[in-house]
């Protein structure tokens, strides 16, 4: 798939479920606040349960840029554990490694996180990892590979050029963006993470499965 019909895939997913994915879909969002193709404009019918459980949980799948199967894991983990169900997940979902990339600054959108993650380019306490979905512990230090400091993308990052278009950073995190490298400091909680969803429907919607 090309660049141009990715984006165009990123904006009309994010239409659909109302929430920006990338900083150019929020752009287009804020400009035709309504759904994608010729019935966009026209109020929904009164959605099901099951439909209002559905989207939800694709809400939080395109937030992360994860595959159903990967959500389903963390969900399963995420009942096992102490607490709320879907803060757990949340909580899982977040500390991901690329999901930290992007929080802390070093690339723009998820797809971008994942990418640098794939390409060999981030550093988990000293040894690269090159699995986005690599689960950071706390105190483990994030940082870019030294030859890879100099490459355009990180040369903006280290600027603080993404900073117009992501939430600030969390307080789970200590980034010091100049020397590109960022520290997990505890597990993140629900309440600070930047993501959009009500994760108790994210809960139903499996827990009726």
């Amino acid at each position: 798939m090309s660049t141009t019909s990715r984006t165009r895939s990123k904006t009309r997913l994010s239409r659909a479920l109302g929430i920006p994915l990338t900083p150019k879909a929020a752009r287009y969002l804020e400009k035709r606040p309504y759904g994608p193709g010729q019935h966009g404009r026209t109020k929904r019918k009164s959605d099901s349960d099951y439909a209002v459980r559905l989207r939800e949980k694709q809400r939080l799948r395109a937030q992360y840029g994860i595959r159903e199967k990967q959500l389903q894991i963390a969900f399963r983990e995420a009942r096992r554990q102490d607490g709320l169900t879907g803060e757990n997940l949340v909580e899982l979902l977040e500390m991901r490694l690329d999901a930290l990339v992007l929080r802390a600054g070093f690339a723009r959108t998820t797809a971008q996180a994942r990418q640098l993650v794939v390409h060999r380019h981030i550093l988990v306490d000293g040894k690269i990892v090159d699995r986005p979905s690599f689960r950071v512990k706390p105190g483990q230090l994030i940082h870019v590979k030294e030859r890879s400091e100099a490459i355009e993308p990180f040369q903006v990052a280290a600027a603080g050029g993404h900073a117009e278009v992501l939430p600030p950073v969390p307080g789970y995190l200590e980034v010091e963006l100049d020397k590109l490298q960022a520290r997990l400091l505890r597990r993140p909680k629900r309440a600070e993470v930047p993501v959009t969803c009500d994760v108790q429907l994210v809960v139903e919607y499996y827990a009726a499965r």
